[in-house]
């Protein structure tokens, strides 16, 4: 995971970038170089955010946050991922624009300012490259690394430009950029409102745990099963087991062996188990989605 001073050096990059950019697409006339600007500004909000995510999600437990401050890096991501959201659609405001008034590009400040600007973009891309698997990382992640196609895209326009003067394609790329950050933002906006909706973890079945709580414990019934996602890989689990009359260190050691088995194979590390006793009526009225019984 990056620490927080490639974090604090990725953010006043950034603000570099967006600089050199802005005073490009001015001076160049380019709209592509001004929607790259107003894209890479949205990287500053989204690092900080980042970066203060990563502080307070290190903080412990308490009397109120009894779960801790996982879920901040999920928060963060889903705010970073509106706000590309909202950006898209001033990019293709802008393109289309441009489309109906076109103006001249400056094709060599358009090449030179999108060569450093991919210099910087991939930089930083780099950085936290070790942490995408971390949600609000892999927000950072997408993000600049389609910045820095993005900048690919317009090195490559400006040289179509330069030998055909083809100045639509000026507003054409600034929209594919529109195109891209809306792509990407979805994606993450789906993600993080599944964590925080309490969603099954990606990849998990509910009834393969299920199967594999019974074959573990030998209990009669699994039902009132819950799974969701605390923070980056911590995953969390609560049910019922009706298990017959047995002594209490036999029941240790069957929370024990179900615990294990939870924790090798799926990697869930909070668990809340209850046991109940096998043959009593039940008066809850939710399963999931109904009791799972042994074969």
């Amino acid at each position: 995971m990056p620490g927080s001073g490639v974090m604090a050096g990725a953010v006043a990059a950034s603000l570099l970038l967006v600089a050199v950019e802005l005073t490009g697409g001015v001076m160049g006339r380019s709209i592509a170089l001004i929607s790259d600007a107003v894209h890479n500004l949205t990287d500053v909000p989204s690092l900080a955010i980042a970066w203060i995510a990563m502080r307070v999600a290190e903080r412990p437990a308490n009397d109120e946050k009894t779960f801790g401050y996982h879920r901040v890096g999920t928060l963060a991501a889903f705010i970073n991922a509106i706000i590309l959201v909202l950006i898209s659609g001033f990019l293709f405001y802008e393109a289309w624009e441009r489309f109906r008034n076109p103006q001249p590009v400056h094709v060599g400040i358009m090449m030179m300012i999108s060569v450093v600007a991919l210099v910087i973009n991939s930089g930083i891309t780099l950085a936290v490259v070790r942490g995408r698997h971390d949600l609000n990382m892999r927000a950072i992640f997408i993000h600049n690394l389609g910045d820095a196609l993005s900048n690919i895209a317009i090195l490559g326009g400006a040289l179509v430009i330069r030998a055909t003067a083809a100045q639509w394609l000026d507003p054409l790329l600034g929209a594919a950029i529109g195109a891209m950050v809306l792509w990407s933002s979805i994606g993450i906006l789906r993600e993080a409102s599944h964590i925080l909706l309490e969603g099954l973890p990606r990849g998990m079945e509910l009834e393969t745990v299920a199967k594999a709580i019974l074959a573990a414990s030998g209990a009669q019934e699994v039902h009132d099963i819950h799974i969701w996602t605390l923070g980056t890989d911590l995953y969390a689990l609560s049910c019922h087991l009706s298990i017959p009359d047995m002594h209490l260190e036999q029941c240790e050691q069957l929370l024990q062996k179900v615990r294990a088995k939870l924790a090798d194979d799926y990697k869930i590390s909070h668990t809340t188990i209850q046991f109940e006793r096998a043959g009593l009526p039940r008066e809850a009225g939710f399963f999931m989605p109904e009791p799972f019984k042994p074969q």
